[in-house]
C-alpha cells in the first residue's frame, strides 16, 4: 500500500490506540481481588464493574459512532483515547465504590467509541481487498496490549499498589501527542467519501441500521454473532485456567503458561483469518473457523495431560479468536460510509454488553452441573453464530467487493 506520510502515521495512530484500549480493559482484571481486599466489598458488587464498564461501552459507542460519521473522525477518535486515558488514571483517586463505577463507566464510553471510529479510519485508508489482513493487525495490537497490562500489573502493582497500576492509563496519551505532531487531521483521506452521497444531517443515524427488513435482520444477526464471539472469548479467559486447574490438577503457574501459549495461537489465528478473509470472503472462512471453534471447544474436555492442555489450547485460541479479525473488515463492507463508525461501534458494543454476561452463566452452570456441559454449552454458541451468519442474505454473494454498494443500495431503498 502506498500512503502519504500523512495517512501512514493516521494509519499507524488507529492501529496502535486499539492495543492501548485493550491494555487500559485488562487492568481491572488483574486489580480486581486487589480491590475487592481494599474496598471491602463483595464479589457481586465487584462483579458489576465490568457490567457497568461495558454499558459505557455500548453508550460511547453509538454516540462516537454517530459524531465520527458526521465530523472529522480522526479527531473525534483522538477525543475517545483521552477519555479513557483520564478515566482510567482517575481510578487512582478511588475513595468508595461509587467512584469507581462511575470512572470505569466514563472508561467504557471511551473505548467503546474508540474501536469502530479506528476501524472506519482504517477503512478509509486500506483498498477493500486488504482490510482483513489489516483487520488482522488491529487484532494482534490487542493482544500485545493484553499481555503489556500483565506485564505492568506484575511491575507496578507490587510497588504502588491497585491504584498505581491504573495511574499507566495515562500511556495512550502518548498516542495521542504523537498524533497532534504528525498527523493533521484535515487530510486523512476517506476514500469512499468522494462517493458519499448522504447529507450531513443523514449521517450517522442509528435508525439506518434497521431501515428495512433485510438490514435489520442483518445488524440482528451480526450482533448475535459478535456477542458469541465475546462471550467465548470471556468464558475461555476467565474460566478456562481454573477448570484446567481442577480437570488435571494443573498449578496456578501452569495455568499462566496455558494462558501464553492460547494468546500466542489467537495471534496465529488472526494473521491467517485475516489473509483468508481477503482471498476467500466470510461466508467460507468464518464457516470453517466457527465449526472448528465449536469442535475445538468441545474435545477441549478430553485434554487431560498438560501437554495436550497446552496444544489444545493454542487450537481453541487459533479458532476461537482468530475470527474477531474479521468483524471491522466485514461490517465495513456490509453497511455504506454514512453509517460506518456507527454500524461498527454499535454492532460490537451490543456483543460485549450482552457477551459479558457469559461469565456469571459459566459460573452458574459449575455451580449446579460439571466441566463437559460448561465446554458443550460454549460449543454450542459456535453453532447457533454459523446459522446467524449463514442467514446473512448479502454474504452470499460471489464477489465480497461488491458489498458495500449492495449495502448502500439496500439502505437507500
Amino acid at each position: 500500500m502506498r500512503l502519504s506520510k500523512n495517512d501512514r502515521n493516521a494509519l499507524i495512530s488507529a492501529i496502535v490506540a486499539s492495543g492501548t484500549d485493550d491494555l487500559n480493559v485488562m487492568f481491572l482484571s488483574f486489580s480486581l481481588t486487589s480491590i475487592i481486599a481494599s474496598l471491602a466489598i463483595s464479589k457481586v458488587e465487584a462483579g458489576w464493574i465490568a457490567t457497568i464498564t461495558n454499558l459505557g461501552m455500548l453508550l460511547g459507542g453509538i454516540v462516537f459512532g454517530i459524531l465520527a460519521d458526521r465530523y472529522n473522525k480522526f479527531k473525534v477518535f483522538r477525543w475517545t483515547v483521552v477519555i479513557f486515558s483520564l478515566a482510567t488514571a482517575l481510578i487512582f483517586f478511588t475513595p468508595n465504590l461509587q467512584y469507581l463505577y462511575a470512572m470505569r463507566f466514563i472508561a467504557g464510553i471511551g473505548v467503546g467509541g474508540e474501536y469502530g471510529v479506528a476501524i472506519a479510519i482504517m477503512a478509509g485508508l486500506v483498498p477493500k481487498e486488504n482490510m482483513g489482513r489489516v483487520s488482522s493487525i488491529n487484532g494482534i495490537v490487542g493482544q500485545i496490549g493484553s499481555i503489556t497490562s500483565a506485564a505492568l500489573a506484575g511491575l507496578i502493582a507490587p510497588i504502588f499498589g491497585w491504584r498505581g497500576l491504573f495511574l499507566c492509563g495515562l500511556l495512550p496519551l502518548l498516542i495521542v501527542g504523537w498524533s497532534l505532531i504528525h498527523v493533521d487531521a484535515d487530510k486523512v483521506s476517506d476514500f469512499d467519501e468522494q462517493t458519499d452521497t448522504a447529507a450531513p444531517g443523514d449521517r450517522g443515524k442509528i435508525g439506518d441500521l434497521f431501515k428495512t427488513r433485510q438490514i435489520a435482520s442483518q445488524t440482528l444477526c451480526l450482533m448475535v454473532m459478535t456477542t458469541v464471539q465475546i462471550a467465548g472469548y470471556f468464558g475461555m479467559m476467565n474460566w478456562l485456567p481454573s477448570i484446567i486447574q481442577e480437570q488435571a490438577g494443573v498449578s496456578m503457574s501452569g495455568s499462566s503458561i496455558w494462558m501464553i501459549t492460547t494468546i500466542l495461537g489467537m495471534c496465529l489465528g488472526m494473521v491467517v483469518f485475516g489473509q483468508l478473509l481477503d482471498r476467500l470472503g466470510p461466508r467460507r472462512v468464518y464457516s470453517v473457523f466457527l465449526l472448528a471453534s465449536s469442535m475445538s471447544v468441545y474435545l477441549f474436555s478430553f485434554a487431560k495431560t498438560g501437554l495436550t492442555i497446552l496444544i489444545a489450547g493454542a487450537i481453541v485460541g487459533f479458532f476461537v479468536n482468530g475470527m474477531f479479525a474479521g468483524y471491522g473488515a466485514m461490517i465495513t463492507r456490509l453497511y455504506p460510509h454514512h453509517v460506518r463508525s456507527l454500524a461498527n461501534n454499535t454492532i460490537l458494543n451490543v456483543g460485549r454488553a450482552i457477551g459479558g454476561f457469559s461469565s456469571v452463566v459459566i459460573g452458574y452452570i459449575l455451580q449446579h452441573s460439571t466441566i463437559p456441559v460448561v465446554l458443550l454449552f460454549l460449543a454450542s454458541l459456535y453453532l447457533f453464530s454459523l446459522l446467524a451468519m449463514l442467514s446473512i442474505s448479502n454474504l452470499k454473494k460471489e464477489n465480497y467487493q461488491e458489498l458495500r454498494p449492495l449495502a448502500e443500495d439496500s439502505i437507500k431503498s
